[in-house]
């Protein structure tokens, strides 16, 4: 999987430079920014931050970022691909006594993207196509040390999926507010167990108003509301849903601080409990470097 992500990525940089070195067209390494922002309400993406869980007092914690490599634009910069690779993973605490973080679950995922995105007057087109490899691990808070066995009987699932996802989103601007929904698809060619369904399927949106309440500290402050849909399987489809509805602090699509809360229902969020739905409200924070 890491060769194929390479090889990806080094075809897109010879393509890129190739097909775009005509004078209408830059070329850019290591671009600021990102050309596709990850989606607010989706788990599966890269970012920094904690969400507690209200009603057990357990945490997820996110490590992760991702970064534009090289992008490639009009002199006009309407119109842009990029290419880069987003590295990401998110545990599942179920204690912190004693000032540690005891771990139970992790789901890990890396990988590399490829996006577009067409400017106009108060719209745009966006579209980011990644391929990523996931996979999920039961650790040390998920065992009874003194008894010798796993708790409550939860043995490790051997999980993995190498996946690539297509998103296709529009985003709008109007005179006190920002608007995008999406929608996508993507496809497993390795799938652990066997009885995952290979397609999957997602849409969502984000709506978002800036300063409503005034500026902080000279810098943006924009309250939001997003939400997630993901369609996936083992028999059977089922769907999970997260809403999510906080403020940020900083310019939309630039660095900042997010405070937000979500409510999740459907399949758990931690692939190690694949087979196991919940309903769960949180209250987080997450950072964004974009």
């Amino acid at each position: 999987m890491n060769n194929k992500i390479i090889i990806i990525i080094a075809v897109t940089l010879v393509f890129s430079l190739k097909t775009f070195s005509q004078s209408n067209y830059h070329f850019i390494f290591l671009p600021g920014g990102l050309n596709f922002i990850p989606l607010k309400a989706n788990n599966q993406e890269a970012r920094l931050g904690v969400l507690y869980y209200t009603s057990t007092t357990n945490l997820k914690v996110d490590i992760g970022n991702t970064v534009d490599l090289i992008s490639v634009a009009t002199n006009d910069s309407q119109t842009r691909f990029a290419a880069g690779i987003e590295f990401m993973t998110y545990a599942f605490s179920k204690s912190y006594a004693g000032k540690r973080l005891q771990i139970s679950a992790v789901d890990g995922f890396f990988g590399g993207n490829i996006s577009f995105s067409k400017q106009f007057d108060k719209n745009s087109l966006l579209a980011r196509f990644r391929i990523i490899h996931n996979s999920a691990h039961l650790v040390d808070g998920s065992y009874d040390a003194d008894n010798d066995a796993w708790i409550d009987g939860k043995k490790p699932v051997p999980f993995t999926k190498d996946f690539g996802e297509i998103t296709i989103a529009h985003k709008v601007h109007f005179d006190n507010a920002m608007v995008k929904y999406y929608g996508g698809m993507s496809y497993a060619t390795l799938v652990r167990p066997e009885e995952l369904k290979r397609y999957n399927f997602h849409a969502g949106f984000e709506a978002a108003v800036p300063n409503i309440f005034g500026k902080v500290l000279n810098n943006d402050a924009s309250l939001f509301l997003a939400e997630h849909f993901f369609l996936d399987g083992t028999a059977k489809y089922t769907g999970s849903n997260q809403l999510i509805a906080g403020m940020k602090f900083g310019s939309w699509d630039k660095k900042g601080i997010v405070i937000y809360a979500a409510y999740y229902s459907g399949r758990d969020i931690f692939s190690s409990y694949y087979d196991r739905r919940i309903s769960k409200f949180g209250i987080g924070f997450s950072v964004d470097f974009l």
